[in-house]
């Protein structure tokens, strides 16, 4: 403990050191210093065991990006070409207007 009360935070140099990080051997103060998992480790180490678990997560959020992405365009293409069959399959007389014209009460 002796040697902690003597160390110095690497980030801040006017503060005493509260804890040492395990994984790269640097002294650190209270504010620089975090608990993950039970361990206490600097900001700069946590973040470089995290990154390739944020990889990992990024190419599988792309992939589903871009399956959302097909079915969003395969649901449009499907809805205007629905939309498309039920506007041919209307009688010729209801696109010249000559539907609304006729009698109702023809012979």
């Amino acid at each position: 403990m002796a040697e902690l009360a003597q160390q110095r935070c690497l980030n801040h140099t006017e503060r005493e050191a509260a804890a040492r990080c395990p994984a790269c051997a640097q002294f650190f103060c209270r504010e620089c210093i975090t608990e993950h998992e039970g361990i206490v480790i600097c900001a700069a180490c946590l973040r470089r065991q995290s990154a390739p678990a944020t990889a990992r997560r990024t190419g599988w959020n792309r992939l589903g990006l871009l399956g959302l992405a097909a079915a969003g365009v395969l649901a449009a293409w499907l809805w205007f070409y629905s939309a498309g069959q039920i506007l041919l399959s209307l009688p010729s007389e209801f696109h010249e207007g000559t539907l609304w014209k006729m009698e109702l009460t023809e012979p």
